[in-house]
């Protein structure tokens, strides 16, 4: 199993539209760690880990965002696996 983690950056209209929590359930089905957090630029900041396939099929998860967002951009820094997170989380 490939393990990958990724940083990313989510602008549109993304800030109360519930997207951390979609990304939440998305994570949590996928079985990726990390955290979702809103940024004060209105943006919306991922990290996921996890097997290879399970982080791509999160990206594409956030690409499509939940009902009422409006996704502009996806932008995917290659990241360093943490073990600090056990679990998927809102910050």
């Amino acid at each position: 199993m490939t393990r990958k983690a990724v940083l990313a950056r989510v602008s549109g209209r993304v800030q109360g539209v519930g997207f951390r929590y979609f990304t939440l359930q998305s994570a949590q089905k996928l079985g990726v760690t990390g955290y979702v957090r809103n940024l004060p630029d209105g943006s919306v900041e991922a990290f996921i880990q996890g097997e290879a396939g399970s982080v791509e099929a999160c990206l594409v998860a956030l690409g499509r965002g939940p009902s009422f967002s409006h996704v502009d951009r996806v932008e995917i820094t290659e990241a360093d696996i943490a073990e600090d997170h056990p679990t998927f989380r809102i910050r």
